[in-house]
């Protein structure tokens, strides 16, 4: 992005040329697919870009995405999710300032992305995110900071290690997660958060026309009633996962005995994905659906992100 207000204009040759530090890593092969926000990729884009990156892996190439930073959550769990474990990494990155800003974040963060990405260390990792010199693994990361350069970050877990110098420190690889090979990714998913006195009715009027539905819950798994009562109903009929609000999350097995605790929630026929964000959840439940999983499958995919 660049210009007086900010919009794709750089290729990927563009990036790369500007970079000459990028040559102590070897070749650099440069493909453009989309040239365009972020925001604006569709489901089925999203998708050509996963398969892309994750043919490339298989080939043994180390891969890295440059995109934008408004859904590279969501891409970010796309990847880790189609690409097989054994292949190579597949880095997605970005920039949180224009190419014009003062102080712009983009060429150190693909020069650290080529350095992982291009890195024996790396050999095992999956899908993960470099920013601002950390290495976040794709199912955890989250985007924090709106503007600042460092604008991504992991809650729950931390970074996984670290670019210095154009080396690379790991202190952990992440636990290999389910694959999925979805046909396609379509049909509605909405996203809804348990809010003070909500009396089920945003759940019902979302689920008119919804494929499925992840319900963010409270804290550790924790519904109103009106909310409980209608999650009962929709997962009788429809895939439903449930998340929770606080970015540290987990939800409860039988810790509290009230209508709406996450005794109920469990046993409401929904799944559970605490550890996972909302965004991110709703990538699995999408790729579950397009991979067309039974429930008892979506289950076992799902219960890798539940304790």
């Amino acid at each position: 992005m660049r210009g007086q207000r900010a919009s794709p204009a750089l290729a990927g040759a563009d990036l790369v040329e500007a970079i000459p530090q990028l040559g102590a890593f070897g070749a650099v092969e440069v493909e453009d697919l989309f040239a365009l926000p972020s925001a604006q990729l569709t489901l089925h884009q999203a998708l050509e870009v996963a398969r892309r990156a994750s043919a490339c892996a298989s080939a043994g190439e180390g891969v890295v995405i440059s995109t934008g930073t408004d859904t590279l959550e969501e891409l970010a769990m796309l990847c880790a999710l189609v690409r097989d474990p054994s292949d190579a990494p597949i880095v997605l990155t970005g920039a949180n300032r224009t190419a014009q800003a003062p102080g712009a974040d983009g060429p150190a963060n693909l020069l650290d992305s080529v350095a992982v990405a291009a890195s024996s260390a790396s050999a095992g990792l999956g899908a993960v995110v470099v920013f601002a010199g950390e290495i976040h693994a794709a199912t955890t990361v989250r985007k924090v900071d709106s503007t600042g350069p460092a604008a991504f970050g992991s809650p729950l877990t931390g970074p996984i290690g670290r670019v210095v110098g154009g080396g690379v420190w790991l202190a952990a690889v992440p636990r290999p997660v389910p694959r999925l090979v979805p046909a396609a990714l379509h049909g509605c998913v909405p996203i809804l958060t348990a809010a003070l006195g909500d009396g089920g009715e945003s759940l019902r009027a979302a689920s008119e026309r919804a494929d499925g539905l992840v319900v963010v819950g409270f804290g550790a798994g924790h519904l109103t009633p009106g909310m409980l009562d209608a999650l009962r109903e929709l997962a009788a009929r429809l895939p439903v996962v449930v998340t929770v609000r606080p970015e540290r999350g987990a939800i409860l097995h039988d810790t509290y005995g009230f209508h709406g605790s996450e005794r109920d929630v469990r046993s409401s026929g929904a799944l559970c994905a605490p550890l996972l964000s909302p965004v991110a959840a709703r990538i699995a439940l999408l790729c579950c659906i397009g991979a067309n999983l039974d429930r008892d499958r979506m289950a076992t995919v799902l219960r890798a992100w539940d304790v």
